[in-house]
């Protein structure tokens, strides 16, 4: 057994910590909002975000960050990506030499253009840092349905550490090296996702949500390997698999808020509408500079950029990248 202090209450944090009590550990959640904590001690449910999922009692909530992680052997970063840097900051001083924090966030930092990972290693420099990614819903994982996900680390014992404490017979975890593929994958998915939610919104069908995702995993895949990524990676559970489950579920903020876009909405009415951070508006940006830094073709990303920032009508958007300059579809195949 062992005890986990979480970062974050929203629907991702409250889900984990349902799942590792199941696993028989002692789990402190911390959340900046008092009103939240108040929420969940006294009904044991988040209401909001995960309406009729139950915490077990055994959960202690609150907003005492040096009380959630002192005594910890591991902390678990589940605030939204575009508050990592911040909430790591505050944690450094109860990070003691070799705890493993694992992130569990989604996402490209604006302006600095790092990873997760990276803005946690920054903040707290005396911790083993690992990440858990793949296709998990937290509404699905709450209520025990089965899911399988990565645990990364570039020390393998780390990764087998966070794969021992996750698993268990409904939430199956692999291990991988691949830690920049695997944070990219998590990111870039959820800038596609946007793009499928567009589509949707626009009322174009199936035919052009497959078009979509297949060429979104092309531009993941340019992008992935040109950072130091695995092809692999891109074709495992933190790429296509999360790539999947966030461009078609009912679950997914970003295919939603995407969907609100396409039907007329700015980007910032659909995130109130949604009432829940879109990381892929946060890392769209990053995106779309990454690609730039790195000559990579990435046109979903930048169309995607397009619709947000600079107020272009999607369906222009979405009929301009069907009328782009015509190529191969892998420049690797050679004719004989």
């Amino acid at each position: 057994m062992k005890n986990i202090a979480i970062l974050g209450a929203g629907s991702w944090g409250t889900a984990l910590s349902i799942l590792l009590c199941t696993n028989g550990h002692s789990v402190k959640v911390w959340s900046i909002d008092p009103e939240e904590v108040l929420m969940l001690n006294k009904y044991r449910e988040h209401r909001d975000k995960l309406p009729g999922v139950m915490i077990p009692s055994f959960i202690e909530f609150t907003t005492n960050m040096e009380n959630a992680i002192n005594g910890a052997d591991m902390v678990v970063c589940a605030v939204p990506s575009p508050f990592v840097r911040s909430t790591m900051n505050s944690a450094s001083k109860y990070i003691k030499e070799g705890m493993i924090v694992v992130d569990v966030a989604k996402g490209i930092e604006d302006k600095t253009y790092k990873t997760m990972t990276e803005i946690i290693r920054d903040e707290c420099p005396n911790a083993r840092v690992g990440i858990l990614s793949g296709p998990s819903h937290a509404e699905e994982v709450g209520r025990k349905i089965p899911t399988t996900v990565v645990a990364g680390s570039k020390d393998k014992e780390v990764a087998e550490i966070i794969q021992d404490t996750f698993m268990n017979d409904f939430f199956r975890v692999y291990t991988s090296p691949d830690v920049i593929g695997i944070e990219l994958g998590g990111s870039l998915k959820n800038v596609i996702a946007l793009a499928a939610g567009i589509v949707d919104g626009l009322g174009y069908g199936d035919n052009t949500k497959a078009a979509l995702m297949t060429r979104g995993i092309a531009e993941m895949s340019r992008l992935v390997t040109a950072m130091g990524g695995n092809i692999e990676t891109v074709a495992g559970l933190s790429g296509i698999g999360d790539l999947i489950v966030t461009c078609t579920s009912k679950h997914s903020r970003n295919r939603n808020a995407g969907y609100l876009m396409g039907q007329g909405m700015t980007y910032q009415e659909a995130m109130d509408e949604v009432k829940m951070v879109v990381e892929g508006v946060y890392s769209a940006k990053a995106a779309y500079e990454l690609g730039k830094k790195y000559n990579i073709s990435m046109p979903i990303v930048e169309a995607v950029n397009r619709v947000l920032f600079e107020d272009e009508s999607a369906r222009d958007e979405a009929a301009a990248l069907f009328l782009r300059d015509k190529t191969m579809e892998s420049t690797n195949l050679k004719w004989e």
